[in-house]
């Protein structure tokens, strides 16, 4: 007997990355690999290097069955709140997909609303290989848009902390004010641009 939940076809993996950050989008992964061209090394991207990263992320666009990058941008998340932004983005990236999965595994133990089977994985970015690529295709995505930022807003230093609220990246807050790419609704960035509209109402 097969049970509904066990029913044949497509699996995707999907995985988010950027949810911690002070600024820019969550960028979330839907991934449906191909059985047939299988990927090796692929692992949670947080314990693969930078090169490795990117190495891989060139591998599974070429070899998955499908895949669909989507973002939830600084405006959405600031409205809806972070983690239904990250849903949001998920969401799209599954919607994005070229073929339909029957069952989509995500990791972490939140479930966006879909139309299919949803399975939620805790800690599947290092136990299922779709889930794995999600998380690289998510994770190397973000860090070339925190690169690409980087030269139109140097002065935050965002190509080498991405976004994450750093000792730099709190001081250049400090110094510069947050600009139109960081998260107001974050308590760090509300914090500090509440300190500077003080200093602005009360000079010296």
């Amino acid at each position: 007997m097969t049970l509904l939940w066990d029913a044949p076809g497509l699996l995707a993996g999907v995985d988010e990355a950027g949810r911690g950050p002070l600024a820019g989008p969550v960028v979330a992964a839907a991934v449906i690999l191909n059985p047939d061209r299988p990927i090796d090394g692929l692992n949670d991207s947080k314990k693969l290097t930078a090169k490795r990263r990117d190495q891989l992320f060139d591998e599974i666009q070429d070899k998955a069955l499908c895949l669909c990058i989507a973002e939830a941008s600084v405006q959405e998340i600031d409205s809806l709140n972070i983690l239904r932004a990250t849903l949001l983005a998920m969401q799209r990236a599954v919607a994005g997909l070229r073929l339909q999965p029957v069952k989509v595994l995500v990791d972490g133990n939140q479930l966006p609303v879909l139309p299919m089977l949803c399975e939620p994985i805790v800690g599947g970015d290092a136990l299922v290989p779709s889930i794995s690529a999600a998380s690289i295709l998510a994770k190397v995505h973000r860090d070339r848009w925190c690169a690409q930022v980087d030269t139109t807003w140097p002065q935050y230093g965002f190509g080498k902390h991405k976004g994450y609220g750093t000792a730099a990246h709190m001081l250049a807050l400090r110094q510069h004010g947050p600009c139109e790419l960081h998260r107001s609704s974050f308590a760090p960035v509300a914090k500090c641009r509440e300190a500077l509209q003080a200093q602005a109402a009360c000079p010296p």
